[in-house]
């Protein structure tokens, strides 16, 4: 009984990847090209989410700054909320607040405001996009379900990446993905395009 249930979460998120390839290949497309304008600038790409798109949201930032496959010059990233001192400051004013004041402080025009929510209802979220949008710029959201408000408060120049389906497992499962094919794609865009390892 418990191997069934184990082998139909690997079917399940298997199926709903290949469902997505199509659906998402425009938008993430459209992303690496929002990151690729960001950084090729000299701007910076400001990563957040809350709880597991935290996490997410930290290893987006390492890969960019770091190298995802390919050794490749640095690429300005940060994740926020990062900062155990800055994070427990500003909880203690406005959770609400705590990633749009890093927008704020942080954020300048050409920037790219990376968002992860997987019901795209995270209102320090939203509040970081709606920093970002007074900062000039793009953001690139990765929701799930139907978007949420925070799909909802998106411009036409924003990139919204929004996986179809409600179980937030599964849909961080494919935020991880899209995280991947942004920064490989970035990577092609970089260094010139090599075939995938299998």
């Amino acid at each position: 009984m418990l191997e069934q249930r184990i082998q139909q979460h690997f079917i399940d998120s298997a199926d709903l990847k290949y469902q997505s390839a199509q659906i998402l290949s425009k938008p993430i497309a459209d992303a690496v090209q929002a990151v690729m304008t960001c950084v090729t600038s000299g701007c910076k790409v400001l990563v957040c989410g809350n709880g597991a798109s935290s996490a997410l949201a930290q290893h987006a930032a390492a890969s960019f700054v770091g190298q995802f496959e390919r050794e490749r010059p640095e690429l300005a990233a940060l994740a926020l909320g990062t900062d155990a001192a800055a994070l427990s400051a500003q909880a203690e004013q406005d959770y609400r607040q705590v990633f749009a004041r890093q927008v704020r402080a942080l954020g300048l025009a050409g920037d790219v405001l990376l968002a992860l929510s997987a019901d795209g209802q995270s209102p320090s979220v939203q509040a970081a996009v709606e920093a970002a949008h007074e900062r000039d710029m793009t953001v690139v959201a990765l929701t799930g379900r139907s978007g949420g408000a925070l799909g909802a408060g998106l411009r036409e120049t924003d990139v919204h990446i929004c996986v179809p389906h409600d179980r937030v497992a599964r849909i961080q499962e494919v935020h991880l993905l899209v995280l991947h094919c942004i920064c490989d794609g970035v990577d092609a865009q970089l260094l010139g395009e090599q075939e995938l390892p299998t």
